[in-house]
């Protein structure tokens, strides 16, 4: 794919993301490529929705971020808007997001550029409310002390029709988790929440979670959710700390959408689409989560391996009484062709052409510097 115009999202308190935006800049120089920073705000200002980052930056057909994986989640509601690829350098530490280390940036965006990657799908989840969303005054600065400015409440989409029982469409895009948590620390959120239109039961808990299988990793997984691979389509809902016997997760299939509705007698409720906070929810209201039409597109250099990363950023070690069988050999993965009752199977290349996991890559000098002090900043704070 041909790149045209790039959007460049920087963690700015990381000295190597800075100095990788750098080398990005620099190349885009060079192929006569726009660049332009995005999801970046001076002092005392507030921060842009999506569509209208994507707009400030030129409606850009890669969006490349430098950082970890809360960083590539600020890219991807941003390039979730025009359906543009996202290129992830990875200078995180347990993320599955990111790809590429940072000393391989410029190999990347030539490979990019000169049709040498691949596109991997990730399914997402869109939003309808029984209401515009809305964050009260000081609510923000609340919940987000030391952060930085939140988003803006998510835009009305144009297809959005009141009073038809529907509620109105939020230009909403999460590609990890959507989120109804409680406010009040002594008082959890009564929700009643629904699957493909039917109760399945009414819920007291801290927080409630609609999670993609990119998300099952993130939040969903902290909270006793099961692990998804992301090739799949579904929708997973887990409660957090619910005050009932039923504390299961539920897999829903991906056309079958997880209403939440916040009880007559519960407390307010605050909703977070992959991490940002993006409205309170008062009694009676509710949201609900389906599966996107639009999956987001990440660039991938080589075939993904997902579940060698899980082993590894978990730390996932193998139990003591199989240590007397030595490492265990490989599988499904010979130096021959593979049997034609496989070949539809998505399987790793054999050893020999297997990559390893990005490294990290050292600081060439010290002038680069952080982001302390300057006047642009960056949400790296909010989201990790």
């Amino acid at each position: 794919m041909p790149v045209s115009r790039i959007g460049l999202v920087v963690h700015q308190g990381r000295p190597l993301a800075v100095q990788a935006a750098e080398v990005v800049r620099d190349w885009c120089r060079r192929h006569d490529i726009g660049c332009t920073d995005i999801d970046v705000w001076k002092q005392h200002e507030g921060r842009r929705g999506g569509m209208d980052e994507l707009h400030h930056a030129g409606n850009p057909d890669l969006v490349v971020t430098l950082g970890g994986d809360g960083t590539f989640l600020r890219g991807a509601r941003i390039a979730a808007k025009n359906d543009a690829a996202v290129l992830g350098v990875d200078l995180g530490k347990v993320g599955f997001l990111t790809e590429v280390a940072c000393s391989d940036v410029e190999e990347a965006l030539e490979a990019v550029h000169h049709g040498g990657a691949t596109i991997e799908t990730r399914m997402t989840l869109n939003m309808r409310a029984s209401r515009p969303l809305e964050i009260p005054p000081g609510i923000d600065a609340l919940l987000r002390y030391g952060h930085g400015p939140a988003l803006p409440p998510p835009a009305v989409r144009p297809e959005s029709t009141e009073g038809d029982g529907w509620g109105v469409a939020l230009d909403v895009t999460a590609l990890n988790d959507v989120v109804i948590e409680k406010l009040a620390r002594d008082h959890q959120v009564a929700i009643g929440v629904y699957l493909a239109g039917r109760l399945l039961a009414s819920y007291s808990a801290d927080a409630l979670i609609v999670a993609t299988p990119t998300g099952s990793t993130a939040y969903s997984f902290a909270a006793g959710g099961p692990i998804l691979s992301p090739n799949m389509e579904a929708v997973v809902f887990t409660p957090v700390a619910p005050h009932m016997t039923f504390n299961r997760t539920v897999v829903a299939a991906p056309d079958e959408p997880v209403a939440l509705r916040v009880l007559p007698h519960s407390g307010q409720a605050a909703v977070s689409v992959d991490g940002q906070l993006r409205g309170i929810l008062d009694p009676g209201d509710w949201i609900g989560v389906y599966g996107s039409l639009r999956p987001l597109r990440l660039v991938r250099l080589r075939p993904t391996d997902f579940y060698g990363r899980l082993r590894d950023r978990f730390r996932l070690t193998d139990a003591p009484a199989t240590g007397i069988d030595g490492e265990s050999d490989l599988f499904f993965r010979p130096d021959t062709p593979v049997p034609a009752d496989l070949a539809h199977l998505r399987l790793l290349p054999h050893a020999g052409q297997q990559t390893p996991d990005p490294v990290a890559c050292e600081l060439a000098d010290e002038t680069s510097g952080g982001a302390a002090g300057q006047e642009t900043r960056s949400a790296d704070g909010i989201v990790g």
